[in-house]
């Protein structure tokens, strides 16, 4: 099956083409082109995205990247050889999700192929199941052309999503049966991570600046042995989360202090970034516990942290369960955990799939309410 997958929600404009084949668990992921384009540099100025700026830039290099893609999967023409396009529905920032499903259902029209509407969010979880496969069928015809597979599961499996804009934890008990137990109650970690760079002065985006400094300062003596900032309902009987206290408390502390050094910004990197993977892990693991899951899927923009990567990964050794977390270029939105998820929803049947004039944007959508 050969699937258009189309990424858009915020402001990534991501693209691909994969061939999928065989049952669900275990299935082949043939990339047969994949391209994310990022607007992080064009939004830098605003010290975040600009929701309009954003949908602009996607209208104006959608065709363009189109364009390339088909070129590099070899399935130009007036009407290339697809089966299917999938296309991120929500959450996300409706005008750009409008974008990606105005532009979607054009080629729909265009091509007579069906359209897969996606969830954001199941898309993150999938982008954690790819797992590469040794010798993929078309290495022979492109070294272009990476293979995959779907990792099996055991359920129920705990999922952990953490972005700029979500933060949730999701039990998943079978392919496309979420129930959502737990979420941000105010900003998502990586709004949080952005925020508190804004406030030490880094450059934005700022999660990679934080992590840069956090993993400096973990080799260097402390100036401020003293440092300890709040772990925001870190005991609370649920698997809600609360950020938005962590970063005021940064605020009062720069009050405090004044202008900071170049030492004590990188400790309060580092003690910020350990608050936030501290109630991570923990929700995390009561989660896991109280659930009976054997399977742990952690995936998500921010999971590109070096630090928040390596406690996942000791949580799982310690607990003895499975971890699946997504290779380093799948944790940020893309076109290909867009695609793998609609295969998903095809070879599972979830449901029929939704004439093209019911897809709408939703900008807040849940995972346990698939518009599929």
């Amino acid at each position: 099956m050969i699937i258009l997958g189309i990424e858009t929600s915020c402001d990534e404009t991501a693209v691909c083409v994969i061939e999928a084949n065989g049952p669900l668990e275990g299935a082949e992921i043939i990339i047969c082109a994949n391209i994310t384009l990022s607007q992080a540099r064009m939004h830098a100025p605003y010290g975040g995205v600009f929701p309009n700026l954003a949908k602009r830039e996607h209208i104006k290099n959608l065709p363009i990247i189109l364009k390339e893609i088909l070129r590099k999967a070899k399935i130009n023409g007036e009407k290339p050889k697809v089966d299917a396009i999938a296309v991120t529905y929500g959450p996300g920032l409706e005008p750009c999700l409008w974008a990606g499903i105005t532009f979607a259902k054009t080629l729909a029209e265009k091509w007579s192929v069906p359209i897969v509407p996606v969830n954001h969010m199941e898309g993150h979880i999938f982008s954690a199941l790819l797992r590469r496969k040794e010798n993929p069928k078309h290495e022979a015809r492109s070294t272009k052309h990476f293979g995959f597979r779907i990792s099996s599961l055991e359920f129920p499996a705990v999922a952990l999503l953490v972005s700029g804009g979500h933060t949730e934890l999701d039990l998943m008990e079978d392919y496309g049966k979420y129930r959502l137990i737990g979420e941000t109650r105010d900003d998502a970690v990586g709004e949080a991570f952005d925020k508190v760079a804004r406030l030490l002065g880094l450059p934005y985006p700022g999660g990679p600046e934080i992590s840069r400094l956090a993993e400096r300062m973990r080799t260097s003596a402390s100036v401020l042995p003293s440092l300890v900032l709040p772990r925001p309902m870190l005991h609370s009987p649920d698997y809600d989360f609360s950020f938005s206290g962590i970063k005021t408390a940064v605020l009062y502390l720069l009050k405090k202090i004044g202008a900071p050094s170049e030492q004590i910004k990188a400790e309060i990197a580092r003690e910020f970034e350990d608050a936030v993977t501290e109630v991570l892990v923990s929700k995390t693991k009561r989660a896991l516990r109280e659930y009976g899951a054997q399977t742990l899927i952690v995936a998500g923009g921010v999971i590109a942290n070096t630090h928040i990567r390596s406690e996942f990964g000791k949580l799982a050794a310690e607990e003895g369960i499975t971890l699946l977390i997504p290779e380093l270029s799948h944790t940020t939105d893309n076109a290909l955990m867009i695609a793998v998820a609609s295969y998903a929803t095809v070879m599972n049947k979830v449901e029929g799939l939704p004439a093209l004039e019911t897809i709408r944007a939703d900008g807040t959508a849940k995972i346990s309410e698939r518009n599929n």
